[in-house]
């Protein structure tokens, strides 16, 4: 059984600000398959601020430092290919085929199309006499369903992380 009752926030694993556990049913057998901590307001302003202050660094990275970011996120994604199919699995009851061919497999996907953008973007265009400039607007609060979780995860957050926002 998974237990995942820290939340990774500001570079490290942290507590909640206040113990609120469930437990994970796994929707085909009807059995617990872990327990997980739920979040709180304050949990989420803590997150939020540390998004804050990395943002400052973050958003002055180059193209090349986002591009080797995101290119690591797909490696260590690859590596945990398995694992991650075995959780989808569990959390969502879903046959192991389709955990691992389709639902562990779409997260990639979405990182690839980020990295091709953003290595292709044009941050500043020239507009006759005027130049604009694309920059990172902040931090990003990012809503994801629970029926395609890897997937969607990814599906926002490659971006956001592409375009240089936290």
């Amino acid at each position: 059984m998974r237990e995942v009752l820290q939340f990774y926030i500001d570079g490290r694993w942290v507590d909640p600000v206040s113990p609120n556990t469930v437990d994970v049913i796994n929707p085909a057998t009807e059995e617990v398959c872990g327990r997980i901590s739920l979040g709180s307001a304050a949990d989420v302003d803590i997150a939020v601020a540390a998004a804050r202050r990395a943002f400052e660094s973050y958003s002055q990275s180059t193209r090349e430092q986002r591009v080797e970011l995101l290119q690591s996120i797909l490696d260590e994604f690859a590596k945990r290919h398995d694992d991650i199919a075995a959780a989808i699995m569990d959390e969502m009851g879903a046959p192991i085929g389709l955990a691992k061919n389709a639902q562990a497999a779409s997260g990639p996907q979405h990182i690839k199309a980020a990295l091709r953008a953003l290595k292709s973007y044009e941050f500043e265009e020239r507009n006759r006499t005027t130049l604009i400039v694309k920059e990172p607007i902040g931090v990003c609060g990012l809503i994801t369903p629970w029926n395609w979780p890897i997937n969607q995860i990814a599906c926002k957050v490659a971006p956001a992380l592409a375009a240089g926002c936290t």
